[in-house]
């Protein structure tokens, strides 16, 4: 694949991200996407959290930018690595592209939350991953991306990913996320969409 193609591909997978995005952030559609069940399921709770100090609940309003913001990055990326591996490897780009280790894990997580009996949290295991494992993933099939990160190199594109992966923690595990981490935050998600102008 050219560069012209690479180039092409991102501007077109930018341009349905860009809609996705304006849509997953429509008031209306966020606002109806509670079924009955769910809203009554509210009402379980609301009498609990009422419970909570009012700080712990500012916090937790703050700190859900962020979780919109890393959620949209991680699944985003996602979709970039689903996408470039499918077109550069065919459908069996998991067996064959994924490292070894990223695979077993993601199975374990799989058989972990099957055996709970959830109901399985996507078809595509790449949804089964760690964040951190996505940039293995990038880093084992630096050929097929470098050409859609051509100004930067791999060793840059890699810190970017743990630079990422490092702020993710205090979001995933309910912490207080500090100023100066928001804004590393939100430098190195705009650093990850430089990567590939």
């Amino acid at each position: 694949m050219s560069q012209e193609d690479h180039i092409e591909l991102f501007i077109l997978k930018n341009a349905v991200i860009t809609r996705d995005l304006r849509t997953a952030f429509n008031v209306n559609r966020i606002g109806n996407t509670r079924g009955a069940l769910e809203a009554q399921a509210d009402s379980l709770v609301a009498d609990y959290l009422r419970q909570v100090d009012f700080e712990t609940l500012a916090a937790a309003e703050r700190m859900s930018e962020f979780y919109k913001l890393f959620y949209a990055l991680e699944n985003d990326i996602r979709e970039l690595i689903e996408a470039t591996m499918l077109e550069s490897s065919g459908n069996e780009w998991w067996k064959t592209c994924v490292p070894q280790v990223v695979r077993d894990n993601v199975q374990k997580n799989y058989d972990r939350e099957a055996a709970e009996g959830l109901p399985p949290r996507s078809d595509r295991l790449i949804d089964y991953t760690t964040f951190g494992e996505l940039g293995e993933i990038v880093k084992d099939n630096w050929d097929v991306f470098s050409g859609m990160f051509s100004n930067a190199t791999r060793n840059r594109v890699l810190r970017v990913i743990n630079r990422l992966n490092l702020v993710r923690g205090p979001i995933a595990h309910c912490n207080f996320l500090p100023e100066e981490e928001a804004i590393r935050l939100k430098l190195a998600t705009r650093d990850w969409y430089k990567l590939m102008e």
